[in-house]
This record gives C-alpha cells, structure tokens and sequence, in this order.
C-alpha cells in the first residue's frame, strides 16, 4: 500500500529507515521502503544493514545522476501507489508520522506536504545563517504555507501517488543546481494538482556553514535563471525573479549590479555574523541575479 522512498548522498539513513519501518509495521498495511545511494562516497557499511529489515531494500548507483533522476528513478522502482519521498537528513517527530500520511492515501488527485522543523537552540556562529533562514522561510505552520501553498511546498517530505507522479515528474534535463522542487510545484500548479498542507512535520538535520550555504544559494539563483530563461518556469512565480522583472523593466540592471559588486563584501560579513540579516541576503540574491543576467 504505502512505498517510502528516500535518496541519499554521504549520509547514514539507517537510524531513519528504523524508525520508519517500526511506524509502519504498527500500521500493518502492505509497504516498502527503498534507498537508492547516489554514487557517494561514505556510510556505505552502515547503511548496508537497512537490508536487513523487513521489506527495506539499500543500494548504490554505479554513477551519480542527481536530485531530480534519482526521485523519477525511486518513483520507477516503486511497487505501490502510494509513494512517500523523504530526504536523507531528516526524522519525523510524531510517533503517528506515518499513521498520519495513510488517512491521505486515496483516489483524490493530489499531492500532501507535512512540513519542516528546526532545532529551537541558535546553533555555532558558522550556522546562524543557514538556520535563521529555515526557521523564517521553510518552518511554516500550514496557515502560513497555504497562504502560498506551491511555493511553500518543499520536496523533503511529501506523500504522492504513482498516478500523479506520471503526469508531473522531475524535470532530469535542468542543470543539477537547486530549484528542481520549485519547477516540480510550478508543474503541479499548472497540472491543476491539488497541494494539500497537513501538520506532519520531519526535523531536518544537516545545518551548512554560512559559506555552504550562500554558494547553494548562488547556485539556486543560476539555475533560476535558467529556468527562467528556458521557458520552464514564470518569472512571475518565484519572488525573487518576480522583483527581478520590475527592474528589467525599468533597465535597472546595471545599476543593481554595479551596487551588488561594491556592497557584497559587505553583506557577506554580515550573512556570516552570529545575527545575519535575511533582508541583506534577499538583496545578495537579487543583486546576483542582475549580475548573471547582465553578463
């Protein structure tokens, strides 16, 4: 009945496979769980013992094919209809987690997101950023994400069924960049699939650096544009590139390159500080898209 399936990458999912695999037993219904290893380097060895679980299967790709294939790829795989994508670096907090997803395992064409946590403690200084913009952006309850409930969707923990997933799959010809969830919500939207906001919240773990994460955010802004670019996306759909449209349109580019270039050593020091402000780094992308674009 119920197919969990979760990609990885350098990271042991064994503590997370258990857990699901007693949730689910207690539920007594027909299941799976499969991870599919991305061609990484580590945890190997511990996550080979996921194999010896009831009905949970662990293996390795003989190369990595990224965030976007290796989902079409687990949802391929899949033996039920009911499919349950989960990252790698998470954990259900209620002992109902799955109990909760099955009274949304039906014939309605939808697609159900749980939502996301982040620890309550401020973290070491070179993770304040990385955690102050989950906890503000991305740790919504479900009146905040049905304000905007296909941007507010993220790909870590959502239930869909293998019916929908034929018709909105993840686009494996984008560039491996971040942003493949924000196309997988504009295809959905577009598709006149129903989001449907529960409480049903994973704690995410994996905190970045500061660094770390700023570059993922680069990248993301590179691959927005491309999006963008190519005709896949709106760029009425995104905020950032909603604003950025409005400067475009007033040939305000350069200038908000020029200001970018001479503000961004600036603006780092402060996205790595211990009370990184998300208005500057709201700016930091904005500013990065004018750059890519004018260049």
């Amino acid at each position: 009945m119920l197919s969990i399936l979760i990609p990885t990458y350098n990271y042991n999912i064994f503590p997370l496979v258990k857990l699901l695999n007693l949730q689910i037993q207690e539920a007594k219904i027909p299941f799976e769980i499969i991870c599919l290893d991305d061609y990484s380097q580590l945890f190997h060895s511990e996550n080979q013992s996921i194999n010896s679980l009831e009905n949970c299967s662990y293996s390795i790709l003989q190369k990595n094919i990224g965030r976007s294939a290796i989902r079409n790829l687990l949802a391929q795989k899949a033996n039920f209809n009911n499919l349950l994508f989960l990252d790698a670096d998470v954990m259900p907090i209620n002992q109902d987690f799955i109990s909760n997803y099955l009274k949304h395992c039906n014939s309605t064409e939808q697609i159900v997101y749980g939502g996301i946590q982040y620890q309550k403690e401020k973290p070491i200084k070179n993770q304040v950023l990385r955690w102050v913009y989950g906890n503000s952006r991305e740790a919504l309850c479900v009146t905040e994400r049905n304000k905007n409930p296909y941007l507010n969707f993220l790909t870590l923990n959502f239930l869909i069924s293998k019916s929908v997933f034929e018709k909105v799959k993840f686009n494996e010809n984008i560039p491996n960049l971040r942003h493949e969830d924000t196309l997988f919500s504009y295809d959905l939207m577009n598709n006149n699939i129903q989001m449907k906001h529960i409480e049903n919240p994973v704690f995410h773990f994996g905190l970045e650096s500061s660094a770390i994460f700023l570059k993922k955010s680069e990248e993301a802004v590179l691959n927005l544009h491309y999006l963008i670019e190519n005709n896949l996306l709106s760029a009425e759909y995104a905020r950032i590139s909603k604003v950025y449209t409005q400067i475009k349109k007033l040939q305000l580019q350069s200038i908000f390159s020029f200001i970018h270039k001479v503000t961004k050593p600036i603006i780092i020091k402060n996205l790595y500080s211990n009370s990184p402000s998300l208005l500057l780094f709201d700016w930091y992308r904005l500013g990065y898209l004018c750059t890519i674009s004018k260049s």
